[in-house]
């Protein structure tokens, strides 16, 4: 273990606790666009600040470096330095403090707002028009999602949208994400605002629910159920996903009894 380790452990530590929250989101069921992408812009805002204070911020976690440091009876100090170097960042500094700092911590912050960048903001174009929905504000970009996605007269949708927000607003309903909204809105009365709200619920935001499915496959075909048929392999994964759906012994006799046997379920 050296000293790099400590740093970067510390550096990793803070960060990943400022996303924890958005990674539970992302694990959610429930989980939409709207949602996901304000609490990502929220990560994005809070570490950019971290990123711009850096200097005071890693003095504190400089220090629980040292503390740990002291606990494994090692010092921190800054790595061998060369005059040249192509492999590894080389900066003319000798203070540990501001080595680690201009080499591990601001790297990885730049990075990760980068990542975080990429990864959700870049989702922000496409939600403008969904943005309407929720704002009283019109965009050019609620135009073009009526363009792309219904087959309505555009000032008919407009017109709509306006009677959605009156009514949001008499009722005092601020819905918060876009399952809320679509709990909100009524088929019968605002039939292209309803449409667009579902078009959003159903734009996929993580993969977590399908990963869990396939996570489960191993706990059911292993090398003793190696020759299960297909049918019989989705009837188990789904037993194994859906674990809150109650099913009675009944309900199995019933399922089995509608297929020819020898042996009869029902007498």
């Amino acid at each position: 273990m050296d000293s790099e380790f400590l740093i970067s452990l510390q550096v990793v530590k803070v960060v990943f606790a400022y996303c924890l929250p958005l990674c539970k989101l992302l694990q959610k069921i429930n989980i939409d666009l709207k949602e996901a992408m304000d609490l990502a812009e929220v990560s994005v805002t809070t570490i950019q600040g971290l990123r711009e204070n850096i200097n005071e911020e890693f003095n504190e976690l400089f220090k629980e470096a040292e503390k740990m440091a002291k606990i494994l009876d090692i010092t921190i100090s800054v790595k061998r330095l060369n005059k040249r170097s192509t492999h590894r960042a080389n900066p003319c500094v000798k203070d540990a403090n501001e080595y680690y700092r201009i080499t591990v911590a601001i790297p990885y912050i730049d990075y990760f707002i980068q990542q975080l960048n990429e990864r959700f903001m870049c989702h922000k174009n496409i939600f403008k028009g969904f943005q309407s929905l929720f704002s009283d504000l019109y965009s050019d970009e609620f135009g073009e999602l009526i363009t792309f996605y219904l087959d309505s007269d555009k000032n008919t949708v407009i017109a709509e949208l306006h009677l959605w927000h009156a009514l949001l607003e008499k009722n005092e309903q601020r819905p918060k994400n876009s399952l809320e909204a679509l709990r909100l809105c009524k088929n019968e009365i605002f039939p292209n605002i309803y449409s667009l709200l579902k078009i959003l619920c159903t734009l996929p935001v993580s993969t977590a629910t399908p990963e869990r499915t396939f996570s489960c496959l191993k706990r059911l075909k292993n090398y003793l159920r190696s020759t299960m048929t297909e049918t019989r392999l989705n009837g188990l994964t789904m037993l194994a996903v859906h674990k809150e759906v109650p099913i009675t012994a009944e309900e199995v006799l019933d399922e089995l009894a509608k297929k020819p046997r020898k042996l009869d379920f029902v007498l």
